[in-house]
């Protein structure tokens, strides 16, 4: 491993400390008793609360003031300072301990753990005044330079993408607000998942290595199973799973769900993802509508106080009751043409008209989302619920109760984008199976995103499965648009890249 002058130095350091007996990375607890956080928010109301801390950091800033240190400590909610003076840390006549230790053998990065009370200082700053010090982890690596100018305004040597992405854990030290952002993914979970135990519903776990993917459209990973001599793939959905738990007899079951789907990635998609899927027995699309409404402004609430949420230059409204378009309606709203009645050479002619690509493989159902997808979602940047989808496109969905060739399914576009999509469940085991065979024929044509025959889901359905709502709602990308992210990448720990090639160098806080 090559070396850059930094990481020789601190190497050279980290020898030094062992030599003078200190252990840089020592086996012990430092019991922590505060955050940065509760001491700026709670020291001026009770400045007696704060006389006997027990804290620790990672240092982001060192000022030397000869006897004395001031040091900046970042924990995981935040920044203060602290003031290490030579006498409290050394109070005999050997002042190794400060002068080696702390003076020479520190780093920006390094953690480290203090004792001590909270002051505020001449210039007025609440700073933590250190009584006991100790080195829990020396760091071999400096951090990157980050600046900021007299407005506010960030600059600094980590803001390159690839780099955030792949590094996380640089990224979460530098970035602070980075870890705003995830912080604020998992509250979404959790206002979800409170909302759907407070209803009743029952969360599970199904198979994630499945003989069969299904409940989707989309191409799937493969894997062996050495044992069972066996091909399996990766999930793509949970969906036939959950109703097969509904058929079993629960009321209603959800998942949050690790999906996978090998296909192309962007700033929307992304190989592995999550989603929440959601079946509930004797209820039907509609009514699903409404609690994808309540529950959704009950996440903006609990994550922000309000429903309404800065996206970009939008502001999105989630207060109910929201837009509804039928799928026919949206596009003659958006282009002007009713396709409600076009046969599949005629839809193929009018996406070539208009500027949508198509090619031969393409089916009816296809043809439409694509023409959807091109003409009319990217439009759609307050919460709306496209309604009534051709049969087409929805193989898993019930056929409308009124409508001839649409089923009774939604989906929720929000800010250009789908969000969640549900049905009226298909509970027919015979309109079912030329569901799926139709799904073969396409399949057949070239279509490597048909869905494929499963059996064992049907004989399920013929067991009966009740009247039921489905719903599957995506996590990334809600995220994405509750913490104001422009990329999925941005709301995943570690998302999918390519294999690294060259580690570049970072400026360093030296």
């Amino acid at each position: 491993m090559e070396l850059n002058e930094q990481e020789l130095i601190r190497r050279q350091k980290l020898d030094e400390l062992r030599k003078q007996g200190i252990d840089p990375y020592p086996a012990e607890r430092w019991e922590v008793n505060t955050t940065s956080k509760d001491i700026l928010a709670g020291f001026d109301s009770n400045p007696e609360g704060f006389k006997d801390l027990c804290y620790a950091g990672r240092i982001m800033s060192i000022r030397d003031m000869g006897k004395a240190l001031f040091i900046v400590l970042q924990d995981s909610v935040g920044r203060i300072q602290i003031y290490l003076r030579r006498d409290d840390i050394c109070p005999g006549e050997d002042k190794t301990l400060f002068d080696f230790v702390v003076k020479k053998g520190l780093d920006i990065g390094d953690i480290i753990g203090i004792k001590g009370y909270v002051f505020r200082t001449k210039t007025g700053e609440i700073t933590i005044h250190s009584t006991d010090f100790k080195l829990l982890s020396k760091a071999l690596r400096p951090l990157p330079v980050v600046k900021q100018d007299a407005d506010g305004n960030i600059h600094d040597a980590f803001t390159d993408p690839e780099q955030r992405y792949r590094m996380r854990y640089l990224d979460l030290i530098v970035n602070p607000h980075v870890r705003d952002a995830f912080v604020k993914r998992t509250q979404l979970v959790n206002s979800m998942r409170s909302y759907l135990n407070v209803k009743g519903y029952l969360e599970v776990e199904t198979p994630i290595l499945q003989p069969l993917y299904g409940g989707a459209a989309a191409r799937p990973f493969k894997t062996h199973h050495n044992t069972l001599d066996m091909t399996l793939y990766l999930r793509i959905a949970n969906e036939l799973y959950l109703k097969r738990l509904v058929v079993g007899g629960y009321d209603g079951v959800y998942e949050f769900s690790k999906d996978f789907r090998n296909e192309g990635m962007s700033r929307f998609h992304n190989p592995e993802f999550t989603q929440m899927e959601l079946y509930v027995a004797y209820k039907d699309y509609e009514w699903m509508m409404d609690l994808v409404e309540e529950m959704v402004e009950k996440i903006a609430m609990d994550l922000h106080g309000k429903t309404e949420v800065p996206v970009g230059d939008h502001v999105i409204n989630f207060k109910r009751p929201w837009k509804r378009y039928t799928m026919y309606e949206s596009i003659q709203e958006f282009t002007g043409i009713d396709i409600s009645e076009m046969n599949e050479d005629e839809l193929r002619k009018t996406c070539r008209s208009i500027g949508v690509q198509v090619d031969e493989k393409m089916g009816r159902g296809k043809l439409i989302d694509s023409i959807f997808g091109d003409k009319v979602e990217p439009k759609l940047i307050q919460p709306t619920f496209i309604t009534d989808y051709p049969v087409e496109m929805s193989p898993l969905a019930k056929k409308h109760r009124t409508k001839a060739g649409l089923v009774e399914r939604f989906e929720a576009i929000c800010n250009g984008k789908e969000i969640c999509n549900s049905f009226s469940e298909l509970n027919d085991p015979i309109d079912q199976r030329e569901r799926f065979e139709h799904q073969l024929e396409l399949g057949a044509r070239g279509d490597d995103e048909a869905m494929v025959l499963d059996e064992d889901f049907l004989r399920a359905l013929e067991y009966g499965m009740p009247p039921t709502a489905g719903l599957g709602i995506g996590i990334d990308r809600l995220s994405m648009i509750m913490t104001n992210s422009n990329s999925i990448q941005d709301v995943l720990f570690f998302p999918a890249m390519r294999p690294e090639k060259v580690a570049e160098e970072l400026p360093a806080h030296e």
